[in-house]
Parts: structure tokens; sequence; C-alpha cells
């Protein structure tokens, strides 16, 4: 019953007057729900381990798994990686949280995917020692490889002769859509570029400035949601704008 497991956590909700329900992205079981117990209560101890359950923290857990129920519990937790600027650092908090929404939103059901959580994970680190120049483009970065992991990435087939992303079809093509959600130009081309890039530090070299990031996170925005039913829009958009200026 007592499983151990590294999870990423995804969202908090109060629960009674000392609880929490956790939503957590775990290593072993995927996308679970669980409730932590008399971690809200008004002592110093209480509230630094409510701390640990910040959006896109990183856990070891010892969990009670029932894959029947849809609620199970955590009996302990520690820190399975320390940030050092992600939950005080502004901006890069603020693009941790797009990550984590865009996470949350494309997962649907609690199956494990051991490949897509060491993404995630090795993301949030790089994005944690990112110098400004990386972390600019990491929505970008992030947002354009998820769909890895969920069938509709873009082949990063640009060129001159196809110089048009068509994201309703998530393919670049020769002549503009017959519809809005497609880029080009530079937005298309920086596209390409990123869905090259292996390593986080790779961003560094592709140039763009705030608005043209903007509008191809506004597009992709669109993309997921023409790809992943019930996506909706996110939250985290309007914010992560505001805070890069």
């Amino acid at each position: 019953m007592l499983q151990k497991t590294k999870g990423i956590v995804l969202k908090t909700v109060k629960f009674g007057e000392t609880s929490l329900i956790v939503t957590a992205f775990t290593e072993c079981f995927g996308l679970q729900s669980y409730i932590v117990n008399s971690v809200r209560q008004s002592t110093s101890r209480r509230a630094a381990k409510a701390a640990y359950f910040q959006p896109s923290g990183q856990l070891d857990l010892v969990v009670y798994h029932q894959p029947q129920r849809n609620l199970n519990r955590i009996r302990e937790f520690k820190w399975a990686f320390l940030y050092q600027q992600v939950l005080t650092d502004v901006f890069k908090n603020a693009v941790a949280q797009f990550m984590i929404e865009l996470l949350l939103k494309s997962l649907k059901e609690p199956e494990p995917n051991p490949e897509l959580y060491y993404f995630a994970e090795d993301a949030l680190q790089h994005l944690d020692a990112a110098p400004p120049a990386v972390t600019a483009n990491f929505p970008l970065f992030f947002a354009l490889h998820l769909p890895v992991f969920f069938g509709f990435r873009i082949p990063d087939e640009w060129s001159g002769e196809q110089p048009y992303l068509d994201l309703k079809e998530g393919i670049f093509t020769p002549e503009a859509p017959r519809h809005p959600h497609y880029l080009e130009g530079r937005a298309a081309e920086a596209v390409a570029h990123i869905l090259k890039v292996l390593q986080p530090e790779e961003l560094a070299e592709v140039k763009l400035n705030q608005e043209q990031r903007r509008h191809i996170l506004q597009q992709l925005e669109h993309y997921y949601a023409l790809h992943l039913s019930e996506f909706g829009s996110l939250r985290t958009l309007p914010v992560l704008r505001e805070i890069t200026g």
C-alpha cells in the first residue's frame, strides 16, 4: 500500500481547517490527487510544511496508493530538488507557473508516463539555473516540446519553400492557410529553430523581441486548444506577458 515516488506539484487547494488537496504529476503513477493533513495550522512549523506544496515543487513522496481511489494520502514528503531561483525570482516563477499550467491542462488520465515526468523535471531544473537570455525563450521551448508526449509535435521542416506554419494542421506549408491560426516570417523560422533545440542552453541563440515571443505564445495557445479537447485558455499567459513588459 505504501509506495515511494517523486512528484511535481501542479495544484494545491485548501481543504478543511488545516489540510490541503494536492494535485501532482508523479514519476510512478502519473497524475494523482492527494490529501495532506495538518499543514495549514498557524505555527511556523506548519507554515514551513505548506511551503513544500507550491506549484512546481519537486518532492520525494511516500504515499498510500490505491489505484481505484481518486484521492489518496501522502504520508511523508521532502524536497527532491531545492530550487535556488524558481520560487523567488518573479520572472522565473511566472515561467514555471506557465509550464505547470500547460502540463496540468495537457494531462488527462492517471497513467504513468516516466519519460514525460523526466522531461518536466529536467526542464524546471534547467529553468532554475538559466541566464536571462535562456529564460526569455523558455516558455516557447516548453510549449513546443511538450506535444512530443501527446502525439501532436510540429515537425521542424521550415524552409524558404515552406515558410508558413499551419497551426491547425501542425505542419509547415508553402502557402498561407485559409484560416487565422498560422505563423510566418521570423516567428515561423524561430519556431523551427526552437524545435531543433536539444539542450535549453541553446535557447540563447534564438533572437526574438518581446512582441515576437508574445505573438508566438498566443498562437501556441490556439494550437493546444485545437489539438486538446477542453483545453480552454491559459490564465498564466496574461501574467507572463505583464511581467515580461
